[in-house]
């Protein structure tokens, strides 16, 4: 029996109920991610609680200039995904194929030159950052055995995105999970063992997701060798390269400037100095585990449109869009709860009864404040996800760089008035006006004149 027959009686986002075909297909994604996080948290907390509160800091301040290079793999991930999961919807298996071999060359190739930059302009990088110097020595032996792994990174993003194209969201999770455990069991080895500070957590990442990296590529060939196409397809076309790129320009754009735009926000953070670095620090690492669900729920509505839109069923796109918004009010409300209710206790995971006063309250403020806007960027992510399943893209981007905008104007023109706080208050107010633009656009219907095939 072939994968896709299989997926084919789980799941089917041609024929299944939109809600039903939705919330199956991102519970995978959610439970994936949470485990990424998982270790990603299991990261910080090793190095908060064996190393010291810099060393936290140091870990944290790359976080911004990582999610730079993650932003591009995911942008160009959402390219391929759009034409992949057309072409899958439109049962065009030929183009479907050579698609996904198509955007792993690229992948290959735009990996290696951004690990080669990364590597040569580490410490310029850093030093524009404002890194402070007593985080500087640790912050740039993470980020250069980060570096190492990215041909890695942007491998294992490009598969994930390639099995959701094709609506199995649960192959990543099965990954992810392996990738989680193994990384906690070296986190804890190459810290508490053998002494390797923060230069064992980047280690233990990079070897974690190396492994996963390569399973996920197997699996996939064996995958595409259970679809029927015309035998000696050519596996790389510049067609269909084009057609990627044209949807991926404008989504790596928009990743890329938004997580740039973040490293201006964390530039103005490092001013108030690695105790509030610390803190913030930390309710980051929640703020990103909560936007976890709303994301996942948007890449499904993503994935759910591209697929009705190759196959011509727009009016089973709204019904699927109206469908999320219940999924999302359900998700919010959960999220309020626990950041208001469990804020103090949560962010001790991280900072100990040792850590500063200071870095503790940074901490809990910033959870309990966005703790009640979370439903506006799981709105803003639902109306992106149709925009984006239907190429799209233009429109989304603009209302994701406005996002952007209001959060770094923000940042810099309110935080000598009122301090660190500005750098959260923008954030709702940056969300409400992106989901403003993209339900606009989506109300307008011209969404559904696109089409990426």
């Amino acid at each position: 029996m072939t994968s896709e027959v299989k997926q084919k009686k789980t799941l089917n986002m041609l024929t299944d109920s939109p809600g039903r075909a939705l919330f199956i297909f991102a519970l995978p994604i959610i439970l994936g991610n949470l485990f990424q996080q998982f270790y990603n948290m299991v990261d910080g907390i090793v190095v908060a609680r064996f190393v010291s509160e810099n060393a936290l800091a140091a870990v944290g301040t790359t976080t911004a200039l990582t999610n730079v290079f993650i932003a591009v793999a995911i942008g160009g991930g959402v390219g391929s995904s759009v034409v992949i999961s057309q072409y899958y919807g439109a049962r065009q298996m030929d183009d479907m194929k050579k698609s996904i071999t198509t955007t792993l060359i690229n992948f290959a190739v735009l990996s290696i030159v951004m690990a080669v930059f990364g590597l040569i302009f580490c410490d310029q990088i850093l030093t524009a950052l404002n890194t402070p110097d007593n985080v500087f020595a640790d912050a740039r032996t993470y980020l250069s055995i980060y570096f190492w792994g990215m041909p890695f990174l942007f491998l294992y993003n490009a598969l994930s995105s390639i099995f959701n194209a094709l609506g199995d969201s649960k192959t990543p999770l099965k990954l992810l999970i392996f990738s989680s455990v193994l990384n906690v069991g070296l986190d804890l080895l190459f810290v508490i063992v053998f002494h390797m500070a923060v230069a064992g957590v980047a280690i233990a990442t990079l070897i974690a997701q190396g492994i996963s990296a390569v399973a996920s590529f197997f699996i996939m060939l064996r995958r595409l060798k259970s679809y029927k196409t015309t035998p000696g397809l050519a596996i790389y076309e510049k067609r269909l390269s084009l057609k990627i790129i044209k949807i991926a320009i404008p989504s790596i754009i928009q990743q890329t400037i938004v997580n740039f735009g973040m490293l201006l926000v964390q530039s103005v953070v490092n001013g108030f100095g690695s105790q509030v670095m610390a803190g913030y620090a930390a309710g980051s690492r929640f703020e990103s585990i909560c936007i976890i669900p709303m994301t996942a729920v948007g890449n499904a509505v993503s994935t759910f449109t591209a697929q009705n839109t190759g196959a011509g069923q727009t009016q089973r796109v709204k019904k699927g869009y109206r469908a999320s918004y219940g999924i999302i009010i359900a998700i919010a409300a959960v999220i309020c709860l626990v950041m208001e209710l469990f804020s103090h206790n949560l962010i001790t995971a991280f900072l100990d009864a040792g850590a500063s006063a200071l870095a503790f309250d940074t901490g809990v403020t910033y959870m309990q404040f966005l703790g009640f806007f979370y439903v506006l960027i799981g709105f803003k992510c639902c109306a992106d996800g149709v925009l984006r399943g239907s190429g799209d893209t233009i429109v989304f981007t603009c209302a994701n760089l406005i996002n952007l905008a209001i959060r770094v104007i923000f940042s810099y023109a309110l935080a000598p008035i009122i301090g660190i706080a500005a750098v959260w208050y923008a954030v709702p107010v940056g969300w409400l006006v992106n989901y403003l633009i993209s339900f606009v656009w989506y109300l307008s219907g011209r969404w559904s004149r696109n089409r990426a095939i």
